[in-house]
């Protein structure tokens, strides 16, 4: 987690495409609605699989009907924003896509035996998953 908010939102912005580049910028375009393209930028990238985005983001149902729409709605943007966060700090922290990838997707004692990845349906599970990241990042936990 070396880079500061500036740069995980930059990063942030990045995975998902949609040109935020600080937590500001970020938290407008949530308000709107981020473009459903973001969502599908992530599954694309290999970031997310559509399985993880019907259970962490939104069902493959209201992913169809928000099709039709163009945008996600605040709270499921909020959820996208909330994993993409996640996914750029693990990658900041591993120093690549696939480490990260491998590390979110690895049960671990640390959270009981689940994968990280299936921490970041809630907002308190994935502060979690940060604060160890956080904690790797610093050389405090392995």
């Amino acid at each position: 987690m070396s880079g500061g908010n500036a740069l995980d939102f930059a990063k942030v912005g990045a995975i998902l495409e949609i040109g935020a580049t600080d937590s500001r910028e970020a938290a407008e375009a949530t308000r709107r609605g981020l473009p459903v393209a973001a969502l599908d930028e992530v599954v694309k990238s290999g970031r997310l699989t559509l399985t993880e985005a019907d259970r962490i983001v939104l069902p493959r149902k209201t992913l169809a009907h928000r099709r039709k729409i163009g945008t996600l709605t605040p709270d499921q943007s909020d959820r996208l924003i909330r994993v993409a966060r996640v996914i750029a700090v693990a990658e900041t922290t591993f120093g690549s896509k696939e480490k990260a990838s491998r590390w979110l997707r690895r049960p671990t004692t640390a959270f009981d035996g689940d994968a990280p990845i299936s921490l970041l349906d809630t907002s308190e599970g994935s502060r979690q998953v940060e604060h160890f990241l956080a904690r790797i990042g610093h050389g405090l936990a392995a």
